[in-house]
């Protein structure tokens, strides 16, 4: 280093940043993104604080508003937040929760016992990446008011009226400075959330209302969430279009050495094992403590009783942890003082403690349960044992699977046209319906770092299979050996391995069809279910290939709905040829490159997991025999033409 740059990099080249600084340069920091995940975030950052007044027993009734400017109104009848002067800071205790990072009342434990707002960022993250921010709170007989403009106040702490009503109302507009991908939120996003919050804190009503939309009678579109039961509510509606094979909902609900916990389980007919797991309402996708001690105590139970029951005597090989776990739904819930969470997305609960407690309650639970239902207990045991056939039966489908990858010619199936990039991280694979689209993108494609797998038909539905069937399949072992990924250790059967993973893109492209449609869902279920890490690691797109080909003379423009087409037409003027594509296979491998392919005009949808429990319910859904509530989610969404996961 030069003595003239020595100079320069001196004290003054330190920028110390202050608390909202700070979020405003950072905000992927505090709130993951600055894109669709992040803007909904802020929602539930101000929605935790009145969860915890209730969970506190201080607020039984929270109002979720969508105004008609995208900005959003948080309505609870809690205490209010305190507005008395903070001896420390010198100003209102309410300016201190909304403009200091790390201010409020979760950090005093008399104030609130657990919280969700603890592996949050707080309603102050919310105030700095706001363009406009009011609070209003009515306590102690008053209605008193702030705004902030970026997270700095306008004004002091000020009473604006009189009141005998009592709670907090923050309303913020997210700044355009900071969400520059899209202001708009979604209302399916937010209402998942909300159900998700009632079912875990049941008693609690939450209403969400769009001022953006009325339905036919002029009314503002909305929803009112309450639950009485819980997570036994919670689990019937995620399980609702599977078919149960036992009469109740198991459930237990209590305190474990001082560990609120709360379980509801319920087997049914398919073979995927659904279990989601929550830590003071915050959704852990990646387990923790928690859920091992489910998976012990169930396993201990259900195993105990199956031996002493003798229905395993003429079984050759031993039962494993998974068989317990197939065509389960279940969902464990517990409220902890000082979560300690790990793992990747900090979703992960690391408290040791917790894992004793919920090991016992569920094994008091099932314990209980196999001897009031007799009849269901054998159910459950003879679903065991046809689980734990059909893994042995898997075992030796997955070893012919491994085995292909090995012997084959490089390991790659022959349908497989790869590209020459040795790094995984700049290549992409596109998964194409058909070979005659498979060759039009032979084509079209770059073949520095794009390959292309042609998918004969629609692939295995996997939703309705049983596993050894899935690994049979011929198009599902391509897409297996031709990712470089395996499936299945000695320690965990459903465990994915990623380390030898051939493509950091893996693209789903498909006719702009009904039948595209369905193949693309096909597929994406079947990651969902056998390859979930890809999608949670951001591997996984859609492709967007255009429905219009809209020309007049020399003028040519493509459209991918019928507004675009139409918009184009008579921006065109007069008559105008349209060409409506039916398939991959009438575009050219020119045209299909300039719109579909090519990383500088093209639209690649990732496919992101924002609410597992109801992307579970929805694959369930689409994908399983109940055809009514199918028929009415397309009906609903047939404008949208695709899901969001």
């Amino acid at each position: 280093m030069s003595e003239e740059a020595k100079k320069q990099y001196s004290a003054d080249s330190i920028q110390a940043l202050e608390g909202m600084e700070h979020v405003r340069m950072r905000p992927s920091m505090y709130i993951g993104d600055v894109g669709v995940r992040g803007l909904h975030h802020l929602v539930y950052e101000v929605v935790d604080n009145s969860i915890d007044e209730a969970l506190a027993g201080h607020c039984d009734r929270i109002k979720v508003t969508i105004n008609e400017d995208n900005s959003i109104t948080v309505e609870d009848n809690g205490r209010g937040i305190p507005v008395d002067l903070h001896k420390k800071e010198g100003i209102s205790a309410l300016e201190v929760v909304m403009t200091k990072i790390g201010a409020g009342g979760k950090f005093d434990k008399d104030s609130y016992k657990v919280s969700g707002g603890l592996h949050g960022v707080g309603v102050s993250c919310v105030n700095a990446l706001s363009e406009h921010l009011r609070a209003t709170v009515y306590r102690d007989g008053q209605i008193w008011e702030q705004e902030y403009e970026r997270g700095k106040s306008l004004y002091p702490v000020k009473p604006i009226g009189e009141t005998e009503e009592r709670g907090t109302i923050v309303s913020f507009k997210p700044d355009p400075q900071i969400f520059q991908q899209t202001l708009e939120y979604s209302y399916d996003t937010l209402a998942s959330r909300m159900r998700e919050l009632a079912y875990l804190n049941k008693g609690i009503t939450i209403v969400l209302t769009d001022r953006r939309a009325t339905d036919k009678d002029g009314e503002f579109e909305g929803e009112i969430f309450y639950s009485e039961e819980g997570l036994t509510e919670f689990v019937k509606y995620l399980d609702g279009t599977r078919e149960p094979i036992m009469k109740d909902v198991i459930a237990f609900e209590g305190e474990k050495n001082g560990i609120p916990v709360e379980v509801a389980m319920v087997y049914n007919t398919s073979y995927a094992e659904n279990l989601h797991s929550y830590v003071n309402n915050i959704n852990t996708h990646e387990g923790g403590t928690h859920l091992s001690g489910f998976r012990r105590g169930l396993t201990h139970t259900l195993k105990k009783y199956a031996d002493e029951s003798g229905m395993l005597d003429k079984l050759k090989f031993e039962i494993s942890g998974d068989d317990f776990r197939e065509g389960l739904t279940a969902i464990v819930s517990v409220k902890v003082a000082e979560p300690q969470f790990e793992g990747q997305t900090k979703t992960k609960l690391g408290n040791r403690e917790v894992s004793a407690s919920v090991s016992q309650a569920v094994s008091e639970m099932l314990t209980d349960y196999l001897e009031e239902h007799p009849d269901d207990a054998k159910i459950i045991v003879q679903k065991v044992i046809l689980a734990a056939q059909a893994r042995h039966a898997a075992q030796k489908a997955r070893e012919m699977v491994q085995r292909k990858t090995v012997m084959s010619i490089g390991g790659l199936p022959g349908k497989l046209s790869d590209c020459s990039e040795q790094d995984p991280a700049k290549c992409e694979v596109f998964l194409v319906e058909g070979d005659s689209a498979g060759g039009t993108a032979k084509q079209g494609r770059d073949r520095n770092f794009q390959a292309i797998l042609p998918l004969r038909g629609k692939i295995l539905n996997v939703e309705k299979a049983m596993q050894h069937k899935v690994f049979e399949n011929e198009e599902i072992k391509n897409i297996f050996t031709a990712l470089g990924v395996t499936i299945g250790t000695e320690e965990d059967s459903k465990a994915l391995n990623l380390t030898k993973l051939r493509y950091h893109k893996i693209v789903i492209m498909c006719d702009a069809d009904i039948d595209g449609s369905h193949i693309a869902t096909l597929i994406l279920t079947f990651f969902f279910r056998y390859m979930k890490e890809l999608i949670e690691n951001g591997h996984v797109y859609i492709a967007t290939p255009p429905l219009y080909l809209v020309k007049k003379g020399n003028k040519k423009r493509y459209a991918w709905n019928d507004k675009e087409r139409d918009g184009i037409a008579e921006e065109f003027g007069g008559s105008v040829s349209v060409q409506r594509y039916k398939g991959l296979g009438e575009m050219n491998a020119e045209q299909l490159w300039d719109t579909t392919m090519n990383p500088e005009f093209r639209t690649l949808r990732q496919v992101n997991i924002d609410n597992g429990s109801e992307a579970d319910r929805i694959f369930s859904m689409l994908m399983g025999d109940d055809v009514p509530p199918r028929r009415e989610f397309i009906e609903k969404n047939a404008i949208y033409a695709n899901i969001d996961v």
